[in-house]
């Protein structure tokens, strides 16, 4: 009832309740992120309080990242049969009260619980797939404008809030840094219990850009289970074109959450630089990455997206490969974090439109989230590898390389995609 007061007192006025769902779901997503990424500033804090090594933490890290792209392929499913609304809330109770409860953790296994289990799951829950359902439910036109400014708020979440933990750590200790998570995610439960719906039909509307027509409300898919996830595994392994992208995504993820994200004030700690400028230059990553990932959707409309993930992973490769001889000044940093901000997830936007082009439109979603999987995964074994890397050398060196290597290598893999062709519609099995 709430939710419909709102839509027509926003409809007397112009206004589309579709952006008020757009924009809880803009919230969701960067919060989720922020607390996906807020780990990354705690390692060496934990470090000094528990004596744990960075291989042990970077362990519990690398399993929210494993379990946050896994849950891709299933989170369309689960809002196909429990709603938006409910997913979105289940999430960030999980991720709000695996914050919290890990201010009271004394041992390795609970934070694999705490942060690694439920973490995952949670952050899962409301990855980049619920963005795609909700611009696909409730916007026709400005659709692209949308999935743009979602993806780049999930990215951006990850690397905003580092200079106020750090802050706060800095001055308080780390149990206070996840007070403005945990506050966070509250709020925005609250927003998405009072005002998201599935569908527009529900607030008397129809998807921005269309006419409402009473009755003509989308059919909800309530066939699809958990096994249709696994039949859009199995077709789409047929093609090269899924393990193209598949095998580059990993890349992807690899060289960016798992590592930069992960490590990034660690890996500056040991060349003298505190955390709070180290996060600050995250945090400068995250307003270049709002704006690169933007402007990413706008060239993939008009542009050969195998050109552009030539381009993207190839400059991200040489300025990993570049970071080490940065001298870690602000100079320096600044322009890694210039180059390096822009190309962020601009890998997103073309590696969805060749999904789109290659795979039939009822198959995109779970096709997308197996190759969402691959790039958490490749970021889970950057966590764990670079931690591991960093206990038994002493050093993050060769792990930047390694990444900056495998985006090289990446770049040449994309130019061997086919022209996309479309293929003939299965039917959608449960």
């Amino acid at each position: 009832m709430f939710a419909q007061q709102v839509s027509h007192w926003l409809q007397r006025r112009g206004i589309h309740y579709s952006w008020v769902v757009a924009a809880v779901t803009f919230l969701t997503m960067f919060i989720m992120a922020a607390a996906l990424g807020l780990p990354g500033v705690l390692l060496q804090p934990l470090s000094r309080e528990f004596g744990w090594s960075n291989e042990q933490i970077s362990s519990a890290l690398a399993l929210r990242f494993a379990l946050y792209g896994l849950m891709g392929p299933f989170a369309a499913v689960l809002m196909e049969r429990w709603g938006l609304r409910a997913v979105m809330c289940a999430g960030l109770a999980l991720v709000g009260g695996g914050m919290a409860l890990a201010t009271q953790a004394t041992q390795l296994w609970q934070l694999f619980v705490l942060w690694g289990l439920m973490l995952g799951v949670g952050t899962g829950m409301t990855a980049l797939v619920l963005g795609a359902v909700v611009a696909s439910r409730w916007f026709t036109s400005r659709r692209g404008l949308v999935i743009g400014m979602l993806t780049a708020s999930s990215a951006t979440g990850q690397l905003a809030f580092l200079p106020v933990a750090a802050w706060i750590i800095e001055h308080a200790g780390w149990r206070y840094s996840v007070i403005p998570i945990f506050i966070g995610c509250a709020l925005v439960a609250v927003l998405a219990l009072c005002l998201v719906r599935d569908q527009p039909a529900e607030v008397g509307l129809g998807p921005l850009g269309e006419d409402f027509v009473p009755g003509n409300a989308p059919a909800v898919a309530s066939g699809m289970t958990f096994r249709t996830s696994f039949v859009a595994l199995r077709e789409a392994s047929g093609n090269r074109t899924f393990w193209i992208l598949f095998g580059t995504f990993f890349i992807c993820g690899l060289s960016t959450n798992g590592l930069i994200q992960t490590h990034f004030v660690s890996l500056c700690h040991d060349y003298g630089l505190s955390a709070v400028p180290a996060a600050s230059v995250l945090a400068m990553m995250g307003a270049f990455d709002f704006f690169g990932t933007i402007l990413s959707g706008w060239l993939s409309d008009r542009y050969d997206n195998r050109k552009l993930l030539f381009w993207y992973y190839g400059l991200r490769g040489l300025s990993l490969i570049w970071l080490p001889h940065s001298t870690f000044t602000f100079y320096g940093l600044s322009i890694f974090a210039l180059f390096y901000g822009l190309d962020w997830v601009a890998t997103v936007p073309p590696t969805v439109k060749l999904t789109g082009a290659t795979f039939p439109k009822e198959r995109v979603g779970l096709v997308f989230g197996w190759i969402f999987a691959a790039h958490q995964i490749g970021a889970a074994t950057a966590a764990y590898g670079a931690g591991m890397t960093r206990t038994l050398l002493l050093t993050y060196t060769p792990a930047l390389y390694a990444a900056g290597g495998a985006c090289l290598l990446a770049a040449v893999i994309a130019m061997a995609i086919r022209k996309p062709q479309r293929v003939a519609k299965p039917a959608l099995a449960g």
